[in-house]
């Protein structure tokens, strides 16, 4: 008889996002002739850009012309997006990447999820708290975290990392000792960003102890300050001990096309095996690539239309974000974030949960956020607003917040 895989029923609940998704579908279907604003998960709203849609065009046709057609795409992504993300993310700033070391995904989530695999099932995770839910999830499913406590909300086997508002959201080096530690700046909930200085002392900690770093860097587009990093390999060292993960998600409003990559630098070894090769390994094995299509998608990020591109469409975001920030506090509000990073959060009032707050903004004023305890225990008395709306919306939702 088969057996199932025993870690998967260990996971509390649903996945944040899906529970969330469960009682706006449910409020919705009790209030039909409401309108919501959602402001909770992620996601993008404006259309793609104009270079972007050439591409996307063009390489359609080509797909249509037996003489240009694409079938299978090489394993780490094709050379011409490969090349030009290095050149481009990281040689542009000083960071000794090569093409063959990028591996191109359909996003960030998938390799948050899949780069655990290269690790051994005993490994001990570090992961700062609040954090991304990702993280700790696909842990979960492998068996490495050990129980999980309902009454705290922390695994026993995983080293949990602070992020309060005493030490500004940017966790300290852990107590225990971890083998691998993931990272995310500007960070995912709480929009907290990390000086150059602060992010070479986890490279530090992590050469001296022999750890690895899992560095998410999804939301680097969005950073505005000159002393915080884009990526860890400006920091001195982090080649031999630092994967990073990259999306064109939340930077060039991909969400839908889905594309990302991750960096394996081949300095990366463990008791001599490449953890560069292994991803690669693990990549041609399980993965055959993203389409042809939005591979030109992506190259067509970098072109001098495509950058400029961007940066209005982050800057469309960041206009949100400094509404809502700008909004919350004038209200009297307890606001961070929403500087270096697209996400507001916010102190819940009153004293409340949470999810009560969740229940309270969704009831009385129709807007969808995202509650801090969904993220883990230190986000209890939180809450997370995306600037992904639209201005309108941004606005209206703002609108609607003043007048409880």
């Amino acid at each position: 008889m088969y057996r199932i895989n025993t870690n998967y029923q260990k996971l509390p609940g649903s996945y944040l996002f899906s529970t969330i998704a469960k009682k706006v579908a449910a409020y919705t279907e009790a209030n039909p002739d409401k309108t919501i604003i959602r402001l909770g998960i992620g996601d993008v709203t404006q259309p793609l850009t104009d270079p972007v849609i050439k591409a996307l065009h063009k390489a359609v046709d080509e797909m249509a012309d037996g003489a240009t057609f694409r079938g299978y795409a090489p394993d780490l992504g094709y050379a011409f997006l490969r090349e030009t993300i290095a050149e481009n993310d990281f040689k542009a700033r000083g960071c000794n990447i090569e093409a063959d070391e990028i591996f191109v995904s359909d996003g960030a989530k998938c390799d948050s999820g899949n780069i655990q695999e290269l690790f051994a099932a005993d490994s001990r995770i570090a992961v700062c708290d609040p954090v991304y839910p990702v993280y700790v999830d696909s842990n979960v499913m492998a068996g490495r975290t050990g129980s999980y406590d309902p009454e705290t909300g922390y695994w026993s086997d995983v080293i949990y990392m602070p992020c309060t508002e005493e030490n500004g959201f940017v966790a300290s080096l852990p107590n225990e000792m971890p083998d691998i530690i993931y990272l995310c700046f500007p960070n995912n909930p709480t929009g907290a960003a990390i000086k150059k200085a602060q992010l070479q002392e986890w490279v530090d900690y992590a050469l001296k102890n022999g750890c690895v770093i899992i560095y998410d860097a999804a939301y680097e587009a969005y950073i505005s300050e000159a002393d915080v990093p884009h990526s860890i390999y400006e920091c001195e060292g982090a080649r031999e001990c630092a994967i990073e993960i990259r999306s064109f998600s939340k930077n060039a409003g991909f969400t839908g096309l889905r594309l990302g990559y991750t960096v394996v630098p081949k300095d990366l070894t463990c008791g001599g095996a490449s953890l560069r090769d292994m991803w690669a390994r693990r990549h041609g094995t399980k993965y055959n690539g993203a389409p042809y299509i939005v591979q030109r998608a992506g190259e067509a990020c970098y072109t001098e239309e495509g950058k400029a591109s961007i940066r209005e469409l982050v800057g469309y975001y960041m206009e949100n974000a400094k509404t809502i920030h700008d909004g919350l506090k004038s209200l009297g509000y307890t606001v961070y974030g929403g500087v270096n990073s697209p996400y507001i959060w916010l102190k819940t009032p009153d004293g409340m949960s949470s999810w009560e707050f969740f229940d309270y903004l969704l009831d009385k004023a129709g807007v969808v956020g995202t509650p801090g305890s969904g993220f883990g225990p230190n986000g209890e008395g939180f809450f997370r607003l995306t600037a992904f709306g639209t201005h309108e919306n941004s606005e209206a939702a703002l609108k609607r917040i003043a007048d409880l």
